[in-house]
């Protein structure tokens, strides 16, 4: 094995380099891994163009916070079996012992914001090093290209998780992007009565349908079937989509709100969320259950998100791999970037 590792690092918005310098030792109860392939999304972009909130970015910094590969080293303290095993690992550092890790919800963490990718150095590189307590093994003939999706996977279970969608229902997502792409092979797996996709883009819709989609249609055809849906799921974070997701809800319906919206985006009607009795919840990342969730569904083939991905590119070509992403070209799935 070589001494040296690479890493990606974008020094200031708009400015990166690719770094090499010795190879990263784990520290006590850490382990190192193996890149084999990391997903860049539109967080990635923010970072990289300047847009993301600085509470939720350090420069200098090293992006990828979707990975996967295989443990390589272990730190004091760390079992020396997990050498060798593929893995994916959570990005929150959550302190695992405020009120609300104890409750289970890493995700809210309220000792402050802490995430691989974004304040630690994360998988555009050769190498990473993580705290073992975040790992979630995987089979040995997982397949790790597929798995580097597994983070988006994980926010989209912990909003399956929140929708509790039950066989039977009328179920709704909002966006066919990688999070409704992935939403939809989760709420396939439990039998919906109707399962149906509201994109504007019709190469999206048509992979809908191969995902588990039973119906697609535009916005603007959505229109026809507002209050119909037991569950809407929404992805997609544009500027009216959480208020069109409320739309489509049945009165006692639930609606989870998992895009990532900007400011200016358009508010929900508290007039219409009082009246039709709605449970509305949002999510941001992904508590230790979902990410179980998500790898489970993995490793039983309830999950395949390989065919999400069009686009994979060395470490060197991390320029054009970027502006990829957001572009808005249909053809562009998921970027990988394979150290």
């Amino acid at each position: 094995m070589s001494a040296l590792s690479r890493s990606l690092v974008v020094d200031r918005p708009g400015q990166h380099r690719l770094a090499t310098g010795p190879l990263p030792e784990p520290g006590p109860g850490e382990v190192r891994v193996r890149v084999a392939a990391a997903g860049i999304c539109m967080s990635d972009r923010e970072v990289y163009d300047g847009r993301r909130d600085p509470a939720y970015v350090r420069y200098p910094m090293v992006p990828g916070h979707e990975w996967a590969g295989t443990v390589d080293a272990v730190g004091q303290g760390v079992d020396p079996a997990l050498t060798g095993r593929r893995t994916v690992a959570e990005g929150f550092r959550a302190c695992g012992q405020c009120e609300r890790c104890r409750c289970g919800e890493t995700s809210l963490c309220t000792a402050g914001y802490d995430e691989t990718g974004f304040t630690r150095p994360g998988a555009f590189a050769d190498h990473v090093v993580v705290p073992a307590r975040l790992l979630h093994l995987l089979a040995d003939d997982a397949d790790l290209r597929a798995a580097a999706l597994l983070e988006p996977a994980a926010v989209v279970a912990a909003a399956v998780r929140a929708g509790a969608p039950e066989p039977g229902e009328r179920i709704a997502v909002v966006g066919a992007g990688t999070l409704g792409l992935l939403a939809v092979q989760l709420l396939a797996a439990v039998s919906p009565g109707e399962l149906t996709v509201i994109d504007p883009r019709e190469e999206r819709a048509s992979l809908a349908v191969d995902f588990g989609a039973g119906d697609t249609r535009t916005p603007k055809q959505a229109e026809e079937v507002r209050g119909r849906y037991d569950l809407v799921v929404e992805t997609a974070g544009a500027a009216t989509t959480a208020a069109d997701a409320c739309l489509l809800a049945r009165r006692g319906g639930r609606v989870v709100l998992t895009g990532m919206f900007t400011p200016g985006a358009v508010g929900i009607d508290p007039v219409h969320l009082s009246l039709s009795q709605l449970t509305v919840r949002s999510v941001f990342g992904a508590p230790s259950a979902a990410w179980s969730y998500a790898v489970r569904a993995f490793t039983a083939g309830l999950l395949d998100p390989a065919p999400l991905i069009t686009h994979e590119f060395p470490l060197e070509r991390f320029a054009e791999a970027v502006a990829l992403v957001g572009a808005g070209d249909p053809e562009t799935g998921k970027v990988l970037l394979r150290p």
